[in-house]
């Protein structure tokens, strides 16, 4: 039985690997430290329930009516004012900016059609990208026209209380009127793609060469830190145009995804995010020391990113800290550009605002890549 199998010998494998786990730090922090952002993901950020979201007044009529309609939206949960839109040009670039998830119109006839008896209708305006971030919200609205002005129809007034209300709400589900969840999720699906793809492949790109002693004929060559980098970046920004061309043909081919934007802006964009995570996946190669460490690395960037984006999950019903953390994601940002492109029709007015973001995380990235570039090559 020993000539097969010897304990000793195998009591002395297994400390090796013990030994060669404590030395890798990084692989010893995977273990550790993914269990702990998987629990904190997905038992404190994750929230399928958004509250507080983001909305607008386009009040016409000053009276107390309107004021209790919207103390009572308030007093909901589900919504924060945000501000006032002047008119319905404003009402527009709040909606496709995402900068109000929803906007309440009153009209300037509202308080004399309530007291005549005529049941004039409140306008809600929702931008139903994401099905699932407004739908309880929603909801919550459709309860508005029974308990809004319960304190102020009484008296005189007190016939118009009971069912069905003194007034009708109007919801206008805007950009996916049918809550289609594949003009949510498809689009989306596009930048979790590039996300993945981008940064593992180039996270290998250095870490193989290392590996394979090729690196060696790179440091004899006279190509700068910033030339090498560049270089291996872009055979893949073509390979990640041709997935953004795979991926947008059958989003409109099989799954009639809308397209109402431009196609040369939403191109630019994805130029700007593929230059992003590529730059991710070569700074990750250079701080790798392998091939394992570095698709590790991958992995962990990746998590929080697919989890904090908005990708899966409503970004608004994430606590504070978590918005936080996912708003230095490049994804997070992508996703609203390709969204707002797709089904609003975004322009470079809209989309501005997401774009500069992912713009300086490549250059911080960039600039940390070249740093431990420089010290890997020396």
């Amino acid at each position: 039985m020993g000539d097969y199998f010897s304990i000793s010998r195998w009591l002395g494998i297994v400390g090796k690997e013990f030994i060669q786990l404590r030395r890798d730090r990084l692989t010893f922090g995977m273990i550790v430290g993914i269990p702990i952002i998987q629990l904190t993901l997905f038992g404190f950020a994750i929230n399928s329930d958004p509250k507080h979201l983001p909305t607008a007044a386009l009040v016409a009529d000053n009276s107390q009516f309107s004021r209790s309609i919207l103390a009572a939206l308030r007093n909901s949960d589900y919504f924060t004012f945000v501000g006032e839109a002047r008119n319905e040009a404003d009402t527009d670039r709040m909606l496709a900016t995402g900068e109000a998830q929803f906007v309440v119109d009153i009209p300037d006839d509202f308080s004399k059609r309530l007291v005549r008896g005529e049941r004039p209708a409140l306008l809600v305006e929702a931008d139903a990208t994401d099905p699932s971030a407004t739908v309880n919200a929603i909801a919550a609205i459709n309860q508005l026209a029974q308990t809004a002005l319960t304190h102020d129809l009484t008296g005189p007034l007190a016939h118009l209380a009971p069912t069905p209300g003194a007034f009708e709400v109007r919801i206008h589900p805007r950009y996916n009127p049918e809550a289609v969840t594949q003009y949510n999720i498809v689009p989306g699906l596009m930048g979790v793609i590039l996300t993945m793809t981008m940064v593992m492949m180039t996270g290998l790109a250095i870490t193989r060469e290392r590996e394979r002693g090729t690196m060696e004929n790179l440091l004899a060559t006279p190509a700068t830190a910033l030339e090498v980098m560049t270089g291996k970046i872009i055979p893949y920004i073509v390979i990640g145009l041709v997935q953004v061309t795979l991926v947008l043909t059958l989003a409109q081919w099989v799954f009639n995804v809308p397209m109402l934007g431009s196609y040369s802006i939403l191109y630019l964009s994805v130029l700007l995010f593929i230059a992003a995570n590529l730059t991710l996946g070569l700074t990750i190669s250079a701080v790798a020391g392998n091939q394992l460490q570095a698709v590790q690395m991958t992995f962990f960037f990746f998590l929080p990113s697919i989890l904090l984006s908005g990708f899966m999950f409503p970004f608004r019903g994430m606590p504070d800290w978590a918005q936080v953390i996912g708003q230095t994601l490049p994804l997070t940002h992508f996703l609203r550009i390709i969204r707002g492109v797709l089904l609003k029709g975004n322009g470079w007015s809209e989309i501005l605002p997401e774009a500069w973001p992912i713009a300086v995380f490549m250059l911080v990235v960039t600039a940390i890549g070249l740093r431990f570039f420089r010290s890997t090559l020396d």
